[in-house]
């Protein structure tokens, strides 16, 4: 085990929103970025379905951001756009890079 986390929120994001949400996720990511954050991406699927996935360090650094006093970035970014998000904690057992 990896220790490390991956975060996945997705939701159905409308076509007429879909360049609100990419522009938002890059705003995001240009700025500061929270300690412990491995990498992140955002991924569009049929139908409307987009995910972020972000891989933190390992739990303590997602605790770490949960409680800052900012709101975590990716329902944010998702609830700015009209979508409701559904968020899923994977604990990374193995890898190949």
């Amino acid at each position: 085990m990896t220790g490390q986390v991956l975060t996945e929120v997705s939701a159905i994001v409308s076509a007429d929103r879909e360049a609100a949400l990419v522009a938002g996720y890059q705003r995001v990511i240009a700025g500061s970025l929270p300690d412990g954050l491995v990498r992140s991406e955002l991924l569009s699927g049929p139908g409307g379905s987009w995910r972020i996935q972000t891989l933190w360090r390992d739990q303590a650094a997602l605790d770490a951001m949960r409680s800052s006093p900012e709101p975590p970035a990716a329902p944010t970014l998702f609830r700015e756009v009209g979508a409701e998000p559904q968020l899923v904690v994977l604990g990374v057992v193995a890898r190949l890079t």
